[in-house]
């Protein structure tokens, strides 16, 4: 489409028959012209979801995070209905740890209905640090998971540091 007119042709069978208007040409100006030079490529917003947010931010902590035998990754799984928790060793993709809100005394210490609170998380927190120290885990890199460092996350965190955590 030319930036100024457009032409369009047409023939009618009536005004076919004299040489005259055989081949008519009436110029149309365009509705919409296109002020954008045509070699340069179009742009346009791509459109996220939250989830693709989080697992975006959650590669990039992960190019960074790395779990080792000697430091072994904490890493924090959030839903809306349930907090987990791991602690991985990436070296072997062993699990060597792990505390959720799905676990029998955790669940039935605290009545949540809605979804896990700040006070849950620090249960949490204070199991995944049991259970690590148990094992002889003292060190563990945190990996937030692509999540704010706010929250239940925050309060899984201090809680684990409070029972004998170091990050």
């Amino acid at each position: 489409m030319a930036a100024s007119t457009s032409l369009l042709s047409f023939s009618h069978s009536s005004l076919a028959a004299s040489s005259s208007y055989a081949a008519q040409q009436i110029s149309v100006p365009p509705k919409f012209v296109t002020l954008r030079p045509q070699n340069l490529p179009l742009i346009q917003a791509k459109a996220h979801t939250r989830r693709e947010d989080r697992t975006a931010r959650h590669v990039r902590v992960r190019k960074k995070v790395e779990g080792t035998p000697e430091r072994p990754r904490l890493c924090v799984f959030r839903s809306n209905k349930h907090l987990y928790v791991q602690v991985i060793d990436d070296t072997k993709m062993h699990t060597l740890a792990s505390a959720s809100t799905m676990q029998k005394p955790i669940s039935e210490e605290a009545s949540f209905t809605s979804g896990p609170t700040v006070e849950v998380a620090q249960k949490v927190g204070e199991m995944i640090a049991k259970s690590c120290l148990d094992k002889g885990i003292t060190k563990v890199a945190f990996d937030r998971g692509g999540y704010p460092y706010h929250g239940r996350v925050q309060a899984l965190a201090d809680a684990a540091r409070e029972h004998g955590l170091q990050f």
